[in-house]
């Protein structure tokens, strides 16, 4: 699951029976194209995303041409972190992390879906990079996790897609941090970033400039060992709930925090064990009433519901059947579906949500490029 631990349990990567990339199924050849689906494959020789048409129904055929071509270059290997790939608010850009070749690629979302490339891929202003958040003033921070250029930096994006770093953004991370994802809250006064390595978090005011202000306090000892994926509740930007990876078999754990206005984090209770192992990576619904963790060495999805104060209730368990190492999961703009990355198997797979039920859909799992150790997602 970690560059530094890939898949830290000893998952045993598998062929998954997969729809052939580019195929189209016979469910989705009747049903009409509602949106897109992005993959960042994180691949060595020139990186590349993956990019479907999302139908009506849930299922994914490969947009012609993908992959597409980005410029950078990827690790080729897991990136440990959420967020390799985002999306502008308004759907018009994606940013993309090139972990090789320490650069960020922008690119242009075409009216059918393809993605073209805005200029050359930017320095990511450290070594690296492996998480992105974008907030909706145009700012944009990335987390680089690399030996010499371990931080946290700060970019301003232009209405026509020019990423530009901002002077004295820079906040330095010891080396080997591990720094697993960097995210803003919904009204961008707020950024954390999880460590794995030490079990840490990072938490920060935003300044008007964009710069940032560390909480008193910060970084903040996590509940458990090994947070990694991370979110703030989309109806509360003053509740954050980090995924704890790293305490054993069977001992995975979701924590909730509420976040001052300066940053100051605060555990609602205990951490809310799921009984499964690597919980890795977090999706909560776009009404807050729920949150999906991501078990990647358990290759299943856990199920809570999240109570006003930000308390959570275990529903159950769904299996990721058609893949393994589930990673990176990302919800459509409607909710109705959600979709998961399997890094191990190569593919990316859809469920059904209805409320805090999932249900894979038959028409799954769609693959992505052999050569890919895909990280992140973006659902349009």
């Amino acid at each position: 699951m970690r560059r530094r631990t890939p898949f830290l349990i000893g998952i045993t990567l598998v062929a998954a029976a997969a729809t052939p990339l580019g195929s189209t199924s016979a469910s989705a050849a009747g049903s009409p194209v509602v949106g897109h689906t992005y993959v960042n494959d994180n691949t060595v020789a020139g990186n590349s995303i993956a990019g479907f048409d999302r139908h009506a129904d849930g299922s994914l055929t490969s947009i012609p041409g993908s992959p597409f071509a980005i410029g950078g270059a990827g690790l080729g290997k897991g990136l440990g972190s959420q967020g390799a790939i985002q999306a502008t608010a308004d759907g018009r850009f994606l940013l993309a992390v090139d972990a090789g070749s320490s650069q960020i690629s922008v690119l242009r979302v075409t009216r059918d879906g393809v993605p073209v490339l805005v200029g050359l891929p930017v320095s990511s202003a450290g070594v690296q990079p492996v998480s992105i958040t974008i907030s909706g003033r145009g700012l944009v921070y990335v987390a680089n996790v690399g030996n010499g250029g371990s931080n946290y930096t700060g970019f301003r994006l232009s209405d026509d897609g020019q990423l530009r770093h901002i002077p004295n953004s820079t906040v330095a991370v010891p080396e080997g941090s591990g720094v697993g994802d960097v995210l803003f809250n919904s009204t961008g006064d707020r950024l954390v970033g999880t460590r794995d390595n030490p079990s840490l978090i990072d938490s920060f005011a935003v300044k008007a400039n964009g710069r940032l202000v560390a909480a008193k306090g910060s970084p903040f000892p996590a509940q458990s060992l090994g947070p990694i994926g991370s979110e703030f509740r989309p109806t509360n930007p003053s509740q954050l709930f980090v995924s704890n990876a790293h305490a054993g078999p069977g001992l995975g754990t979701v924590s909730s925090f509420k976040v001052s206005r300066s940053g100051r984090l605060t555990a609602v209770a205990p951490a809310f064990p799921d009984g499964q192992t690597a919980p890795c990576w977090v999706e909560i619904t776009h009404d807050g009433k729920y949150l999906f963790a991501v078990n990647t060495a358990s290759a299943n999805l856990s199920r809570y519901s999240i109570n006003t104060n930000g308390s959570l209730v275990l529903l159950g368990t769904t299996a990721f059947t058609n893949g393994a190492g589930a990673v990176d999961a990302r919800l459509s703009p409607d909710g109705s579906t959600l979709s998961v990355t399997g890094g191990a198997s190569r593919v990316v797979s859809s469920f059904t949500v209805h409320g805090g039920d999932l249900t894979e859909l038959a028409s799954a799992p769609t693959a992505l490029p052999a050569a890919s150790p895909p990280r992140g997602a973006v659902v349009l």
